[in-house]
């Protein structure tokens, strides 16, 4: 595939895809974009095939020549809103952040308010346009029902030198999670790659043809049983990739709705069950952060308490509920 500084991508179909749909095809290669944005792109004649529209269900033949463009998104309306934030550290280049479950990062499809961008162009009105309109600001996310702490720059050098710690592994990310099932090993290494799920779009998969490395380091806190409180390390930050890689293990999130278990066995205690059920979301929390200063070089390192909802959960598996 070739593509171009106009955004657009020549693709020569090959023999071995010849005699296959064109929407299909198009989803295999570019797995960031699903089969149904593409049929989208293809109808309003973003595809063509030897410089003609063409339709999803088209059927490639060997040699057809493919030229896709991709469209700049559609930009969002960016409203600051007057949101309360637990900020960790603060200064002119940067912000360390304590997100709570349930807060969605930025704004996007199904979310364009109330998100941590709202509250942050409220908090920091010269914040817009840093790292990109759509995302001011953000160098890295965690999923909306994962808490902890996100580094936000205040300013494009900022954030250049934040992304490219994360980008050569200097920043620290210690996560920690509950999961199901009593993992056997103390500790261990995750190393797979991880892509968009080639049916159930809305989720990652390890078994993709094309995908992207995520390394994942783990150990074992404590065990209980049919639970284990795990410390994982993040080598790289793939989309829902803890989640991804526990699950692949046998062992996902506690509460993990996407890929992890839907009903507790019977036998577990009530209150135990109640104290899941009140999760609203996974037992994953971003709960140390440590990078160097964008300005000053200097290694600055965060940790952030458990939520009360995780931690009623260890304390009814510990014995101490009520104490």
């Amino acid at each position: 595939m070739i593509s171009d500084p106009n955004n657009t991508t020549i693709w020569i179909v090959p023999a071995d895809k010849a005699g296959k749909r064109l929407d299909i095809s198009l989803t295999q290669l570019r797995f960031q974009i699903s089969r149904s944005q593409w049929k989208h792109l293809i109808e309003n004649g973003f595809v063509r095939i030897e410089g003609q529209t063409s339709h999803p269900s088209y059927i490639l033949r060997s040699g057809d020549r493919v030229e896709v463009t991709i469209p700049p998104p559609e930009p969002l309306e960016l409203e600051p809103e007057e949101i309360a934030l637990n900020i960790v550290f603060e200064d002119d280049f940067l912000l360390v952040v304590n997100k709570p479950s349930g807060m969605v990062v930025h704004p996007g499809a199904g979310h364009s308010k109330h998100t941590l961008v709202n509250a942050l162009l409220h908090h920091c009105p010269d914040l817009d346009g840093i790292g990109g309109k759509q995302r001011p600001g953000i160098v890295h996310r965690l999923d909306k029902d994962t808490s902890g702490l996100l580094m936000v720059a205040k300013n494009d050098s900022a954030h250049h030198s934040l992304a490219r710690q994360i980008k050569e592994k200097l920043v620290r990310r210690i996560y920690v999670a509950l999961v199901h099932g009593e993992v056997p090993q103390e500790e261990g290494h995750i190393h797979t790659m991880i892509g968009r799920h080639p049916v159930h779009r809305q989720k990652m998969s390890i078994n993709v043809r094309v995908g992207k490395d995520a390394i994942t380091n783990w150990r074992v806190k404590e065990r209980f049983p049919h639970f284990t409180w795990m410390e994982l390390r993040l080598q790289t930050g793939r989309t829902h990739q803890i989640r991804v890689h526990m699950a692949s293990m046998h062992h996902p999130v506690v509460g993990d709705k996407v890929y992890g278990r839907d009903r507790l066995p019977e036998t577990y205690p009530s209150e135990l069950k109640s104290a899941i059920a009140a999760l609203s979301g996974q037992a994953l929390h971003a709960h140390t952060l440590g990078f160097h200063h964008p300005a000053t070089g200097d290694y600055l390192e965060f940790s952030s308490p458990l939520p009360i909802r995780i931690q009623r959960i260890l304390d009814i598996l510990r014995g101490k509920a009520g104490s």
